[in-house]
């Protein structure tokens, strides 16, 4: 077959293009994005599902069924829960054009962050981040610099994924070890204990990226 006859063949079978991985498609509906602005709200009144369900005289269930855009609420639900949230209806409408978040960051102007490893010499710079949705989603660059130290004290929830950039890196996860060299990869349950343990090439970069869900 023909290499152009061969590709109309595929294409055709293939007609949603929309994304290159495979998450799922989300539908942008009204009663998603409904439930997205009543989730927002909520979080930054630092209300629980509980609370808020309380405070609008309905259950928890039917509250995380409406902010998962699986139920159409009435008019006069959607009013208690304004009310609670202490905003206009108007205001909960507002979201029928869904927001999506998009941080960006020039090169060299990470913000310098705080954690563990800071202590022992190693250099955090934060290279984005959202402020919605269920999953939070953390990339840095780290640098370990000439004086830094071997640190395989980390633990925290979520996954964690590691590219190397630069240096060489002998570094553990739970009981195994693992040598990073430029180009290499390593992604796991951030739930073990892990963190470089050998520095054989300082210094050296690599870009590490958390993900984790967000708490309700």
């Amino acid at each position: 077959m023909p290499r152009k006859t061969l590709l109309r063949s595929v294409y055709s079978e293939k007609t949603n293009f929309t994304t290159g991985s495979n998450a799922p498609v989300e539908p942008r509906t009204l009663e998603r994005a409904l439930g997205a602005r009543i989730r927002s709200i909520r979080r930054e009144r630092d209300l629980s599902v509980n609370d808020l369900a309380g405070a609008s005289n309905i259950s928890a269930g039917m509250l995380s069924k409406i902010e998962n855009g699986q139920i159409s609420p009435s008019l006069s639900t959607l009013q208690s829960i304004a009310t609670a949230l202490t905003v206009s209806l108007s205001m909960v409408f507002a979201a029928t054009e869904e927001r999506r978040d998009c941080s960006f960051v020039r090169a060299k102007q990470g913000v310098i962050i705080e954690r563990r490893g800071t202590k022992v010499g190693h250099v955090y710079q934060l290279l984005g981040h959202v402020i919605g949705g269920d999953v939070v989603v953390e990339p840095y660059l780290i640098t370990l610099k000439e004086e830094a130290e071997a640190f395989t004290g980390f633990q925290h929830a979520g996954i964690e994924f590691i590219y190397m950039l630069t240096g060489e890196v002998l570094y553990r996860h739970g009981d195994k070890s693992y040598r990073l060299r430029p180009g290499d990869s390593i992604l796991f349950d951030s739930g073990a204990l892990h963190g470089p343990e050998t520095l054989v090439k300082p210094p050296m970069t690599y870009l590490s990226i958390i993900v984790y869900p967000r708490k309700p």
